[in-house]
This record gives structure tokens, sequence and C-alpha cells, in this order.
């Protein structure tokens, strides 16, 4: 690499900006400087004294069996994952507290305290005892963000049944896939759910999916929408019919700390998506734990919002398990940031007083693109945490982030983890860490990582590498569903002895943790390794552009070849920046940031970029775009034309080019 490659990398992954902890927020953080050093000196006494917060109706006999790579934590011990997150909260004489605030997309509201959540759990669980649901059988949930959701994920978890939820934007092909995979044979759906303004059908999804899985014996329909849907006697149940009228009490059963709790499926497009298996007792530990810790919860005073889809990984470990854990107040919303208007999650942080938000950096550009004059109309002065999720953090949107949602008050927890981990593994903690925008920072006390090169060897500091943890922990995968090779060769076979996350990162001068994204969006150009996220921090510290996406593709002449997908802020509106003037001033920003290799062939300006309906940009489909590839799945789009407009504006020539 030359010498201005490897200055303009220095500049762009160390900031000389840090911003330590408040002396109210040092004074009162639930974790102090010695955790560290504590679970430092011994992680399993750690891990356990963690556990311990969890009611256990038999206790562990070892903390640990590691037998590489499978762990079971916890052994011996025996506890109900739904207890611990209703029951006893309501046994402590805490069920007057609000569980959830719930906001429909419409406008309609649900306040729903402890004592309730226990009835309808309760009810549930005998709901589904009638239909057949037993210990061990598989239920396959497509659910709108209703507080039934919750309710039917605590009911199979009181039960002992591993539940599969299904993100509610997937396709039928999807649905019918992953409820063959688990062997499902009960489903839990509804009519519909809303989303910007429209009834959006579910259950005729799930009627052509089990029309192909003839091992689902009952099909029980939650009614959200009112709209017209087909029926099969005998196998289709009204939610209203079935549940509303069981009794309110239900008896719990102890289970293993190794019980299946629930099966994730990874939404890959092309192989068989990978059914990620978590546990009981250590997944609940982890996810109670970091929950507590990294987010500084006062569950007797503090409303948190985890601004996600219950059907992702974020949605059960940061709206259902660890905050129901913690006997927390959370907030949950059915739609999207723009409906009925662009303030919407503004007006709901100032309505339920929000004290806690946490969100995906993608939808952080997206309201830095709408403009700072919308959160600046409303109170946001209940806010005293921010969290980051999803992917890594450009600096401008993480200060952003700090200025105008926190108003410069409240730390920032920019947190790494996967689907896989289970629970938060990277991030400050805000009462000891001095912050940096855009780090990741630091291992969760208890978490052993690495960053090694291609021999396995540790990097040094301002060095990049691959990411891998090195020691099991409690919220890890137990495997992927009914395959352990798959298991071995996906994450233990690159680095024997070490999890492959699959993600690049790299130590800054001070030894600090940034996160490049998947190895697998690092680009080879004319023999430089160079990360499509350091190219995208670039683009995005230029004062113009909200949001950037950048891709490799094929070169005859370097072998790859970076081309950039470009949303400018007021893009469509008269005085924003446009034209072949703007698209050069900002190849030679990206040079000036990071050095002349990383200078992209094509840059499109486009006004929105292709995103999942959990906000994630679909990198993968820009990819197929840039390689004037056919498009692949597009069903989990938030709005399929985007990506649809960028084709047909690449295939017009429409792209500008160097």
């Amino acid at each position: 690499m030359g010498d201005k490659r490897e200055e303009g990398l220095s500049a762009l992954l160390h900031e000389t900006r840090t911003f330590p902890p408040t002396d109210e927020m040092v004074k009162r953080a639930n974790a102090g400087p010695g955790i560290y050093d504590e679970a430092n000196a011994d992680p399993l006494a750690f891990w356990a004294s963690q556990a311990e917060y969890l009611t256990w109706d038999t206790p562990w006999t070892e903390t640990l069996e590691w037998n590489p790579p499978f762990a079971k934590w916890f052994v011996g011990g025996k506890l109900n994952v739904a207890v611990n997150c209703v029951d006893r909260h309501v046994e402590a004489g805490l069920g007057a507290r609000v569980a959830f605030h719930w906001e429909g997309e419409p406008g309609d509201t649900r306040t729903i305290t402890y004592d309730d959540l226990l009835k309808s759990v309760c009810q549930a669980a005998n709901g589904l005892t009638e239909l057949g649901v037993r210990a061990g059988d598989k239920v396959a949930i497509y659910m709108p963000m209703i507080p039934e959701t919750v309710v039917a994920m605590l009911a199979c978890a009181r039960l002992g049944a591993p539940h599969t939820v299904v993100f509610g934007g997937f396709s039928s092909d999807a649905l019918r896939g992953r409820i063959l995979d688990c062997d499902a044979h009960f489903v839990i759906t509804a009519d519909g759910g809303y989303r910007r303004g429209v009834a959006s059908p579910l259950k005729a999804a799930v009627d052509e999916a089990v029309a192909e899985c003839p091992d689902v014996e009952k099909v029980l329909v939650v009614q959200r929408t009112g709209q017209e849907v087909d029926w099969s006697e005998g196998r289709d149940v009204w939610w209203h019919d079935m549940v509303s009228r069981q009794p309110e009490h239900h008896e719990a059963e102890a289970f293993d700390a190794e019980h299946p709790l629930y099966i994730m499926y990874t939404s890959g497009t092309t192989a068989q998506p990978k059914g990620i298996l978590h546990t009981s007792g250590g997944y609940l530990t982890h996810v109670a734990a970091t929950h507590r810790l990294i987010f500084d919860i006062k569950p007797e005073e503090d409303v948190f919002w985890t601004a996600a889809d219950i059907g992702w990984v974020t949605g059960h470990s940061y709206i259902v398990y660890g905050p129901l854990a913690n006997c927390t107040t959370s907030v949950m919303y059915e739609g999207t940031p723009d409906t009925p208007a662009r303030d919407r999650w503004w007006q709901i942080i100032e309505k339920y007083k929000v004290n806690i938000l946490y969100t995906a950096p993608t939808t952080i550009r997206t309201f830095m693109k709408w403009g700072e004059d919308l959160p600046a109309a409303h109170d946001l002065s209940s806010l005293r945490l921010l969290g980051s999720v999803g992917e890594p953090i450009n600096p401008e949107a993480w200060i952003w982030y700090r200025t105008h949602i926190g108003r410069e008050q409240c730390p920032i927890v920019d947190t790494w983890w996967q689907t896989e981990t289970g629970g938060i593994l990277i991030t400050p903690l805000p009462g000891i860490t001095a912050t940096k925008p855009g780090a990741a920072m630091t291992p969760f006390p208890g978490i052993s990582v690495d960053i090694i090169d291609n021999e396995g060897n540790s990097v040094g500091n301002d060095e990049g590498g691959y990411l891998v943890i090195t020691q099991p922990w409690p919220g890890m995968l137990r495997g992927i569903w009914g395959d352990d090779e798959r298991y071995k060769e996906t994450y233990w076979s690159r680095f024997p002895g070490k999890y492959f996350a699959g993600d690049g990162a790299k130590r800054d001068q001070d030894g600090d943790i940034w996160l490049l994204g998947r190895v697998d969006d690092v680009m080879n150009i004319s023999g430089h390794r160079i990360s499509t996220t350091e190219i995208e921090h670039a683009l995005v510290s230029h004062p113009a552009v909200a949001e950037a996406a950048v891709v490799g593709a094929s070169d005859a002449t370097t072998g790859q070849a970076i081309v950039a997908f470009v949303t400018v802020k007021g893009a469509g509106t008269e005085g924003a920046p446009d034209g072949e003037e703007f698209v050069a001033e900002l190849r030679d920003h990206v040079a000036h940031e990071i050095g002349p290799i990383a200078k992209p062939r094509q840059i499109m300006l486009t006004p929105e970029l292709p995103k999942t309906r959990s906000g994630k940009i679909m990198r993968r489909l820009l990819r197929d775009v840039a390689e004037h590839r056919d498009l692949g799945d597009v069903t989990t789009l938030l709005d399929p034309s985007v990506v649809n407009a960028i084709k047909v504006r690449m295939s017009d020539g429409a792209e500008d080019k160097e």
C-alpha cells in the first residue's frame, strides 16, 4: 500500500474527538470501572454472578461445559424463561408496572402492564396446549409488530416449545422453507398488519406456504386488520375464539438451561438459510446482563425503545427477552418512521417520555437526510442514552445522532453483535467509556475477542484483520439446527479454535475496535484490499452526502472496481447538489480521505437506496445492479421499486463514470 493510503486510513479510523461520561452518569451507572478487572480475572465467575439475577428452579452444578465448538452453560440448572420475564415480577409486587406502551401505525394504542401480560401469556399457553402444542414442538410465528407477537413468543417459552419467528416481510417461499427445515407443526399469524397506511396481508402467505407443509396441524390467527382471509376448517383457528376463553392461570414447568428457546433463520437468498439455535439459561443471562449494563437500565424509571422488528434478533433480545427479564417498560411500534409523517418517532418519544433509544445507523442517516428541523420541533429532553445496532456507524451519523437527537447530552453505545452471538459482544459502557464517533470500542466484560491476520496472529494497533471470538460466551448459538457439520464448517474452520464472525475490524492507535463490515465486502483493487465500509465512511463525511452504499464490480483492468450509490441531503429539491461536477468532487473527496486507489470508478446519485424493512441497505442487490445481473429475491425490500429504478438508470447509461 502507498503511504498516502496508509495516512488516509489512519485519519479515517482514528478519532481525536472523545466524549467522556458525565459526572452524573458515572455516579449512577450500573457498571463501575472495576467490572472489567473482575470479568478478566475470572470470566466464568462473572457470568455466574450475572446468572444469579435470574430465578432458577434448580441451581446449576457447572457454569460451563466446553467441548469445542459445542458449549453448555449452567449445566444442571433449570428455569422457565417466561416466568423470569413475567411471573416473578408480578409475584414481587410489580404487576402494575407497564411492560409495553404499544403504538399501532394507524394511531391505536395499548398500555400493557406486567399483570396484563401474565394473564395474556397464561391464556395463550393454555390455548396452545388445547391445540396440541407440547414441550419440544416447534412453532412458527409470522406476525406484525403487535402485542400478541410477544405473547405468542412467551407462551411458547412457557411451554418449552421452541419458536421460530419469521419476519413478516418474508415471502411465502421463505416461510415454507423455515417451517419445513425445523419441522414446525404449528403456525401463529395474523390476518395482516399495517405498513405505510396500508393493511398488508399475512394470512395469504401462510396459506400458500403451508399448502406444501403437510405436517402443519393448526394455524392460529390474530385479527388485526379485519381484512378478508381464506379459511381452512379444522386447521385454522381465530386467536380471539381460542385464547380469549382460556383460564388466566397456567402452571409453568422448569426446563433445562440448554433446552431450546428459539431458532432464528439467517436471511440468505441463494443458499439454504441457517437455523441458528439459541437455548434458555445462557441466552437469557446474556441478554439480561447486556441490557442492564450497556443501556444502564433503571427499570423503576426508564422507558426503553428498541426501534426494530421482533422478526430480527435485535427484537428478540432487546424488545422481548432482555427488557422483560429486567422488568423494564418498553415502547413497541408497529409502523415505519415516516407514517403518517416523518416526525412520527419524535412524536412517540415526546408522548411516552422515552429515555433510551436503540436503532440502526441506516435509520439515523435517513433522519439526517430529512433534516434536523423535524426532531428540533419536539421535546426530546427525556432521552438520556442512545444506542446504535446493525452495522458500523460512520462518525458523521454518530455526531448528528448525538447533536440533534441527544442534544449533546446523551452517551452513545455503538454495539456489535450478530444473530449467532445472541447478545451484544462489543460496546462502550456508558458510565465508564470515553466514546469515539464511529468506534465500537471494547469487548463487553466476560467476552474475549481478537483481531487476527490470515495466519491467525493478533494484529497490532493501527492494523486490521479478521474479528474472532476466542472463548465461549453464554448467549452463543448452540449450532445450526439439524446440521452440526455446517456449524463447524461455517464458524470454526477458518481459524481452528476460534469463532470467526465473518466481519473485518481494525484497532486504532489507542487499541479501540472499529468494525469494517463483512469480509466479503472487502474489495481487491489492483492488489489492494479496501473495505467498502471505509469508502462509505469517506463519502458520508462529505457535508452534502446523506447515505452511501459501496460495492465491488468486476473490472478487466483492476480485477475489481469500486461502484458507489449516493443519496444527497435534500435530494430532489432545488439547490441539492447534482451532476458530473459534484460527482467529480466526491471522487476527489474519497481520494483525499483514503488515497487515489480508493476513488470509485462509478458514482450514481439516487434519491433512495434499496433497504429491507428492518432498515438495512441491500448491498447484495446493488452488486447485482453493478454487475448487470438479474436481480435476486426482492421480497424483503421496503420498496422494491427503488432498486428497479436504479437498474434502469444503469442500463440507460445514466451512471456517472470516471
